[in-house]
């Protein structure tokens, strides 16, 4: 936050001009200075920039001037001429708007002593923007409700897991749609190594063979099982397949695939449950939360 108050202490600046003049100070490289949000709409360096510039403002260290430029306040002013070694929220607690400004975005809780002291602490300790603490918080859900999916899918039948990797497959557009009946498992009897298959084309000229493997963790694949399926697509005349585990595959399966002749792609258990969260399959969205920022064009003369 201090650089971003320094840079406005020679007059009105645009932010833009404030985000490159900060990544030339600070001696950014390429990577970082492009490095996106998962969103893809914004720079990891330049969200940060927008919202120091935005916790000043609610301090009363710096104002708005018109879209896209803001300039030092008088308080702003007096806070540079006492030369602070840097500026936190700690810091920035000092000002009543800052803390109001905090004090309205709480959430409240059935223990508001409780959660008065929890962000009490992050008040003071929050190194974090907004925007990086929401996606951490969704990461942390996702990971557990990945674990818990990956935890029910080892505890179904075998059968229950091929028609899963099936219908994963359908939902993320191989082979067409479940009317066209492109994907089907081959049950447990004469399966000849194979336990799935996904039709490409309408007459079944391109197909893509599935091996699944419901294994728990530790009990990783190795490269014995590859060269089996390898064996199996061979019989079938295919030219790839998919080999999907519940657990994880050894560094010799891995070499064993990439060298084969024929084009084996491998999934294990982490891979697994992220696509299926990725295609809602096994789970549902639960709530939406909509992140809106201000129209600016709204506010033109």
């Amino acid at each position: 936050m201090l650089p971003v108050l320094v840079a406005s202490s020679k007059g009105e600046v645009p932010i833009r001009a404030v985000v490159e003049q900060l990544a030339d100070q600070l001696g950014l490289s390429p990577e970082e200075r492009s490095e996106l949000l998962p969103s893809g709409k914004q720079t990891v360096f330049s969200n940060r920039v927008h919202w120091a510039k935005t916790y000043l403002a609610q301090a009363g260290l710096i104002e708005n001037t018109r879209r896209g430029h803001f300039a030092l306040t008088p308080r702003g002013e007096q806070t540079l001429a006492s030369h602070p070694a840097h500026i936190d929220n700690a810091f920035l607690s000092q000002f009543d708007e800052f803390k109001q400004f905090k004090e309205r975005a709480r959430v409240s809780q059935s223990n508001p002593d409780v959660q008065a002291e929890r962000e009490e602490k992050i008040l003071h300790n929050q190194t974090e923007t907004p925007d990086e603490i929401m996606r951490r918080a969704h990461k942390q859900i996702n990971a557990a409700l990945a674990q818990e999916l990956l935890d029910r899918v080892r505890a179904a039948a075998p059968e229950f897991f091929e028609r899963l990797i099936v219908n994963l497959l359908i939902s993320m557009g191989y082979g067409g749609s479940r009317a066209d009946k492109a994907g089907r498992t081959l049950g447990r009897s004469g399966d000849d190594g194979v336990d799935g298959v996904i039709d490409q084309d309408a007459l079944g000229l391109d197909r893509v063979y599935i091996q699944a493997k419901r294994y728990a963790a530790g009990n990783n694949i190795g490269s014995g099982a590859i060269r089996d399926f390898f064996g199996s697509l061979d019989r079938h005349k295919a030219s790839k397949g998919l080999f999907v585990t519940t657990s994880t595959f050894s560094p010799s399966a891995k070499e064993t695939a990439e060298f084969l002749s024929k084009r084996i792609v491998l999934i294990d258990g982490d891979q697994l449950t992220a696509l299926m969260v990725q295609q809602n399959i096994g789970c549902r969205i639960e709530d939406t939360l909509d992140i809106k920022k201000i129209d600016e064009e709204f506010f033109e003369p």
